[in-house]
């Protein structure tokens, strides 16, 4: 297998390598990092209601769209990416999607606890130091290959991070931002400035490859020669084309940002004929948590709308209807123009 460490190179090249190398069928290590900031996009995401493409366009932050799943993310030269690519066929690729990332996470997990940092694995694809999430990663089949990818994070941009974003209120980008503050952390997070420091970016990636190695075996140093430059040139004519940029992605009604796995920050509008409700939340392991509605709708009485709230708050979100329906049922609360059907709406996270 090669191992491509490549430090930093331009922002394009981080996503056409792994994508070129698995289209042509080459099982590989890389370990890179871009020289400039960039937002990335899901396979599966709208960009135009994810990202706000005006703000990317004014600050020059160029967005391009992967063909791994998962959410929007910033990065820049302060996350190191590892790209593990290997052949579906490949003995030592577990079947199932949760027993892969755990095997293909531990050399990561090795890596923080060597520097001091005790991170753990939380399933599906999760590394965290107690509650906060410390590595973004992700895993996706690209030609007859599964692509392993994720970061090691030594500082993050938190502020860009929820500006670049399309958040419809700043009220909620303010949430947005104090969540992934409070949810995500960094190398130089835990182990403070002066330490931090002494762990620079080549010894970080060649801790990468050693652990790695003792996971799937000897590796010799990759080079890019013309048939992977010319399969990269290829692709960048395609993928970073408008067109494959805008394709049509999954669209959801209001705006739900993934903060870890397990832990989503909500924001739903929906204009029913008795008016507006705008309903957040966050929905942790499957349950309601921190319930805020309000809007121009009317009420009576006109507490009755908190109550709602606190019977909402902690409870399964796959009981949301039934909660919703024994609300109307048992209290003489009166939401004109507002029926059950507009409140599982708003409710419902997808």
């Amino acid at each position: 297998m090669d191992l491509y460490q490549l430090g930093k190179i331009p922002w394009e090249e981080t996503q056409l390598i792994y994508h070129s190398l698995a289209l042509l069928g080459q099982e590989a290590l890389c370990l890179v990092s871009p020289d400039s900031p960039y937002v990335c996009v899901g396979y599966h995401q709208d960009v135009d209601q994810e990202v706000d493409l005006g703000f990317c366009r004014d600050k020059n932050i160029p967005v391009f769209r992967r063909e791994v799943g998962g959410g929007a993310v910033f990065l820049d030269g302060n996350q190191l990416f590892f790209q593990l690519i290997l052949k579906r066929d490949n003995p030592i690729v577990p079947k199932r999607i949760d027993t892969f990332y755990k095997k293909f996470l531990q050399p990561v997990i090795d890596v923080h606890q060597r520097i001091g940092i005790p991170a753990e694995y939380k399933p599906v694809n999760d590394l965290v130091v107690g509650h906060r999430k410390i590595s973004g990663t992700g895993a996706g089949e690209i030609g007859d290959c599964v692509v392993f990818v994720g970061n090691l994070i030594i500082d993050f941009d938190y502020d860009t991070m929820a500006r670049v974003l399309n958040i419809p209120e700043e009220k909620f980008r303010d949430k947005v931002k104090s969540s992934i503050e409070e949810n995500l952390t960094t190398i130089r997070r835990e182990l403070r400035e002066g330490y931090a420091d002494r762990w620079n970016e080549n010894m970080l990636n060649d801790m990468m490859a050693e652990e790695f190695g003792r996971l799937i075996g000897p590796m010799t140093a990759g080079r890019k020669d013309a048939l992977l430059v010319k399969k990269m040139e290829t692709l960048q004519e395609t993928m970073m084309h408008d067109d494959w940029l805008h394709q049509k992605g999954k669209r959801v009604d209001g705006r739900i940002v993934k903060i870890k796995s397990g832990l989503e920050l909500v924001h739903k509008i929906h204009k029913a004929k008795g008016g507006l409700i705008r309903a957040e939340f966050f929905v942790e392991d499957g349950h309601y948590i921190d319930v805020s509605i309000s809007g121009d709708f009317f009420c009576f009485p006109k507490n009755a709308v908190n109550r709602l709230g606190r019977e909402i708050e902690s409870s399964p979100v796959d009981n949301m209807p039934g909660i919703i329906r024994r609300f109307y049922s048992e209290t003489n609360c009166e939401l004109p123009g507002i029926d059950i059907d507009d409140l599982v709406r708003v409710f419902t996270p997808s």
